[in-house]
């Protein structure tokens, strides 16, 4: 199955304001003449998604996609300074970045945090990027594997498999995470195999042959080649998103070969 390419800009909570939104939204905009065989996905500060969606129907463009990096777990309710999952498909999302590492480490989201608003996002119809990766300490400590594994039981595996086509899997090893010590190639493939096979255990074959993964984690235009051909489908980026030269040079880096007018003016 030849699934489409899908390279996903988390923006954080960058840039300081709307105009700056914009003008890396029109800078990447301009460089992009067609994008046959991938998916663009620009996750902003949520602040910024509705002004975005208008000015992607103003300049007629509507080939980049717009995203949440995160939601609650209710659709609406008494939840002071959360923004649902339905509030974003209203403003025009399709995507969701939920799990990301930041959110685990800094804000302390579980689990069971990420499984809550892993069904209620899909269940509203969005399609969800769902981060998962090990520390440091993980690593140091050879448990990676036994990190990923229950990442991933605690998540999808409370699903019963409904909505589970519209996940995106995102590894992003915590360490790499704009350090600039991006995960070997070789190493990711080997990771990206142990996930296949955990996901095997709880949905069907079918059914993780649909799902798409992406590498996340200190991703540039030299490398992010090597995690496609090592059999990633796309890529999480973030800082490299934030800067339209490298962001485009990561694009042009993943598209088909046979596809001679892909990008590029």
């Amino acid at each position: 199955m030849t699934k489409q390419k899908i390279i996903v800009a988390n923006w954080k909570m960058n840039p300081e304001n709307i105009d700056g939104a914009k003008a890396i939204l029109n800078s990447i905009r301009k460089e992009i003449k067609s994008k046959e065989g991938i998916e663009i996905i620009i996750c902003p500060p949520s602040i910024y998604i509705e002004g975005l969606k208008k000015e992607l129907i103003k300049q007629e463009n509507l080939k980049l996609k717009l995203g949440g990096q995160n939601c609650f777990w209710e659709e609406k309710g008494a939840f002071t300074g959360e923004i649902s999952p339905t509030m974003l498909r209203g403003m025009g999302c399709q995507y969701v970045i939920l799990g990301h590492s930041e959110r685990r480490k800094i804000l302390e989201e579980t689990d069971e945090i990420i499984s809550k608003k892993l069904k209620t996002a899909l269940k509203i119809g969005l399609k969800v990027v769902l981060c998962i990766g090990e520390t440091e300490e993980d690593r140091k400590e050879n448990l990676t594997f036994d990190v990923l594994r229950a990442q991933i039981e605690n998540t999808i595996g409370l699903l019963s498999g409904r909505h589970t086509t519209n996940i995106i899997i995102a590894y992003e090893p915590v360490w790499a995470i704009g350090t600039g010590k991006n995960c070997k190639s070789d190493e990711a493939m080997s990771i990206l195999m142990y996930i296949k096979k955990e996901l095997l255990k709880i949905l069907s074959q079918n059914t993780v042959d649909r799902i798409s993964f992406l590498y996340g984690g200190s991703v540039n235009g030299k490398n992010a080649r090597n995690y496609i051909e090592g059999g990633f489908e796309g890529l999480l980026v973030g800082g490299a998103s934030l800067k339209p030269g490298e962001f485009i040079k990561i694009i042009d880096s993943l598209k088909e070969k046979h596809d001679k007018e892909y990008f590029r003016k």
